[in-house]
């Protein structure tokens, strides 16, 4: 089948922008353009002679191909072609293709070659080919480079003074590695050079003083950018008191980053003299855009696409800005006056409002942040972009985000999986969360599947502040245990309340109330002696402030009691009803905010002493034998599938009479079970929807008449296996997340709590055993009360190869597996029910792209 992949814009090494598609009969002249800017070298090493024209056969052969067997992708800067990489099927049906491309002598070096390689071999894999050769002349190092530095197993031979490679393309975790590595170094680039500017063009700051593009202009101005700020007005020569020009090239200044903020309508030509004076990104201030209307979503697609083509990124619109308080940068190219001073937060936010009330709240509280995007509508830079920069950003330690949607959950799960093993994630994400398919994860699940990814999930503002200054003023817990302090019995008793709430364990010997007639070196003791206990991971500090003429004036400082415990390699919050703390120790206006923040905390550092996981090899899967079955629907189609990842279902047979029934159990051979087909009662022993143990075809009969009458002629009769726990298994796909995979006891009771444990795909052998362990009728797989424990390891497979098929299965929508019957040695999976649809979008699969 033939087919053509839609065109894609990427990211070079240097972080520009640059759109690949593939190639077509009209770009002939495109080519030939191309080809005349090689230098002799280029075209040397590319195809082993001077060939200083293109001739019309070739030519027609270049730009001819069928995208199976023959396929070209072509690589455009703006709408000049600078690259092309193609493929050509060795023979009618070969398994092999020789591959090549050549780029312009301008952009070589910045990474298109791997691209293109990318592309190539994503193509080529559905195209049946499995082996890619390529013949490179061993002056051609940067060649050679391409293909081992890929990850691929390269043979080589050198023959008549070329070497020939040969090499198979399917992924590997090698390659996949080499491709994320790319891709994190591209987005994290992208987002250094908006972040750091040499110059800064502003559009639409007017000369009068008001609306927002002066508003920017004044912020840019008085927070002491280090770069050139250029108005551009059509006629003013001054603006705000600084020189304006009509355009950013009449500046002869450099300008790395355009900050936008006029009508939507004037926003093209603004791009194209950004473009124009090479800035390498736009800040997009602007309304009027996709929230607008279908009208304003097709601007903002033509935005981004115009953009692109230049080479730029863009940040917006309708957006509140960004901001750098590196000391080198001093960056406020926001609409909020004030920023927090400089620190070590990274903060996100997709609403400009909640940026707004944020930063002003974070300058209250004293939480420094090192840089701040608001991506308002995300046409483009999105948090993902964000989480790439600051893993390897030296100026930053704590990252916070608030999100309204996830446009590729999948990446944003990935990526903080690995980012949080080095750098906190908190994230508030938006009430407004789409219902998942019927039975999909609850609000409760969801907090599971982010703290999964090692995301700190956080309900509210205030607590997203809360958690913040905790990470970034207090180093993390060892455990669970907190010492509770205070001169207050009314606070301490509060905070140990709280702390059983939120599952933190009071040590023993806490809370130590001191008293209220406790001065500041009593409490200093209580506190240093608690900060010395083993028995302590944390601290909790209540106090309540004397009474007037209580203490001495030398004892009333009660917030100095804090400082000799600072050192003590233990976390402090504290809550202190008067006066202001120690800068480095964090405060809360209640105990319970302060414990619930030390919760959040504590969870997450849990989740980093645990090893990560990882993706076991599973035998028994056929991948081939699986999107047969997805091709082929019938009856039996859930049963072919899960056979294809090594998951045998007891058969059954489908029945419309007691004498069927009667047939079906001699063929199976008695004793038999006898269910009603509906798949809502199949297992639905408590309404009599099932009948064990029918040891003679009297008793088949018997029992098929009697369900009849209730539930329809239409039955199933299945062999009778060994008893066990019956388990449920679920797949759906969830609109956070992607798919997830669910697992819980059956029962009626189970459903109606929904005492399900959910994780997102790709699941690891960690994920599997947390996923049995979860639920809240978990004990009874572990032998509750004298009972047999199960054999979890059968679980853990069982849940590993649903995790597997879901992954590599986009068409799979839902899948449960119910019951599962689960003993002391195997399962039985009774019955499954598959939902086949259109592949699920997953921008997070396949070769790189924006």
């Amino acid at each position: 089948m033939t087919t053509v992949d839609p065109p894609v814009d990427v990211l070079l090494s240097d972080g520009t922008t640059v759109q690949l598609r593939p190639i077509h009969p009209d770009d002939a002249p495109g080519i030939v353009a191309m080809h005349s800017r090689f230098s002799e070298r280029t075209r040397y090493l590319r195809y082993f002679s001077p060939y200083p024209r293109i001739p019309e056969r070739d030519l027609h052969r270049f730009v001819y191909v069928d995208h199976h067997d023959r396929e070209a992708f072509v690589v455009l800067a703006g709408d000049r072609i600078v690259a092309v990489g193609r493929y050509e099927r060795l023979g009618p049906g070969s398994p092999d293709a020789e591959v090549a491309f050549v780029v312009e002598d301008a952009y070589q070096g910045r990474g298109i070659g791997s691209v293109l390689l990318e592309h190539l071999a994503d193509a080529a894999r559905r195209a049946g080919i499995t082996s890619f050769v390529a013949e490179v002349l061993p002056a051609n190092g940067a060649m050679l480079r391409v293909f081992a530095d890929f990850g691929y197993q390269v043979q080589r031979q050198f023959a008549d003074g070329v070497v020939h490679l040969s090499f198979p393309i399917a992924p590997t975790e090698q390659t996949l590695q080499v491709q994320r590595g790319r891709e994190q170094r591209t987005e994290a680039r992208s987002i250094a050079r908006l972040l750091a500017p040499r110059g800064v063009a502003l559009y639409g700051a007017s000369a009068t003083g008001q609306g927002v593009g002066a508003a920017v202009l004044g912020h840019l101005r008085d927070f002491g950018f280090a770069g050139v700020v250029v108005p551009v007005h059509p006629s003013a020569t001054t603006v705000a008191g600084l020189p304006a020009y009509p355009s950013a090239v009449a500046a002869g200044a450099p300008v790395d980053l355009a900050v936008v903020a006029v009508a939507p309508e004037a926003v093209p030509a603004v791009v194209a003299d950004a473009a124009a004076a090479g800035a390498h990104g736009l800040v997009v201030i602007s309304a009027g855009f996709a929230e607008a209307g279908a009208e304003g979503a097709a601007a903002q697609r033509a935005l981004v696409r115009q953009a692109h083509a230049a080479g730029m990124r863009v940040v917006g619109p309708n957006c509140l800005g960004i901001a750098n308080t590196d000391p080198a940068v001093r960056l406020n190219a926001t609409g909020a006056p004030v920023l927090p001073p400089a620190g070590r937060v990274g903060f996100f936010s997709q609403s400009g409002a909640f940026g707004v009330a944020v930063l002003a709240e974070a300058d209250r509280r004293g939480l420094g942040l090192s840089s701040f995007v608001s991506a308002g509508n995300r046409a483009d830079v999105s948090g993902n972009d964000l989480l790439q920069y600051w893993q390897d950003d030296p100026a930053t330690d704590v990252i916070m985000l608030y999100l309204e949607t996830f446009g590729n959950p999948r990446k944003f799960a990935r990526l903080t999986r690995r980012i949080g093993r080095a750098k906190p994630v908190v994230a508030l994400a938006s009430p407004a969360r789409p219902a998942a398919l019927p039975g999909g994860p609850d609000e409760v699940a969801v907090s599971a599947l982010f703290a999964q990814s090692g995301v700190i999930r956080v309900d509210t503002v205030a607590e997203l502040l809360d958690v913040g200054v905790l990470l970034a003023k207090q180093p993390l817990p060892a455990g669970r245990r907190v010492g509770v302090v205070g001169n207050s019995s009314a606070l301490t008793v509060l905070a140990a309340t709280a702390c059983a709430a939120h599952g933190l364990d009071v040590a023993v010997g806490y809370p130590r109330d001191v008293g209220p007639q406790a001065g500041a070196s009593a409490l200093a003791l209580a506190l240093t002696r608690t900060a010395a206990d083993e028995r302590v991971d944390a601290l909790v500090a209540a106090f309540a402030p004397p009474l007037p003429g209580q203490l001495a004036d030398t004892e009333a400082d009660l917030a100095a009691a804090l400082v000799g415990v600072l050192d003590a390699g233990k976390p402090v919050v504290a809550t202190f009803l008067a006066g202001g703390l120690p800068a480095d120790v964090p405060a809360y206006s209640g105990v319970e905010e302060a414990v619930r923040a030390l919760a959040r905390v504590t969870t997450y550092a849990d989740w980093l002493r645990r090893p990560p996981g990882t993706l076991p090899e599973l035998p028994d899967v056929d991948v081939v034998a699986a999107e047969a079955a997805i091709r082929a629907d019938g009856p039996d189609q859930a049963d072919r599938l899960l056979a294809a990842y090594g998951v045998e279902v007891v058969g059954s047979v489908p029945v419309r009479s007691a004498v069927e029934a009667v047939e079906a159990a001699g063929r199976l051979g008695v004793p038999v079970a006898l269910k009603a087909a509906a798949v809502g009662l199949r297992h639905r022993l408590d309404l009599g929807a099932v009948r064990l143990d029918l040891g003679d075809s009297l008793a088949v009969r018997r029992a098929y008449d009697e369900m009849a009458a209730v539930f329809g002629a239409d039955a199933l009769v299945q062999a009778m296996v060994p008893p066990g726990v019956a388990c449920v298994v679920e797949l759906v796909e969830d609109p956070t997340f992607g798919p997830v995979v669910g697992f819980g006891l059956g029962g009626v009771a189970t459903e109606l709590l929904g005492d399900r444990a959910w994780r997102a795909v790709p699941l690891t052998d960690r994920d599997a055993r947390e996923l049995v362990d979860e639920p809240r009728a978990a004990p009874l797989l572990r032998g509750y009360r004298g009972a047999e424990p199960v054999d979890r390891e059968a679980l853990v497979d069982l849940l590993l190869r649903v995790g597997r098929l879901a992954d590599e299965q986009p068409r799979v929508r839902a899948l449960t597996l119910n019951p599962v019957l689960v003993r002391a040695e195997g399962i039985s999976v009774l019955h499954a029910g598959v939902r086949i649809g259109t592949a699920a979008t997953r921008p997070d699969t396949g070769p790189r792209r924006i």
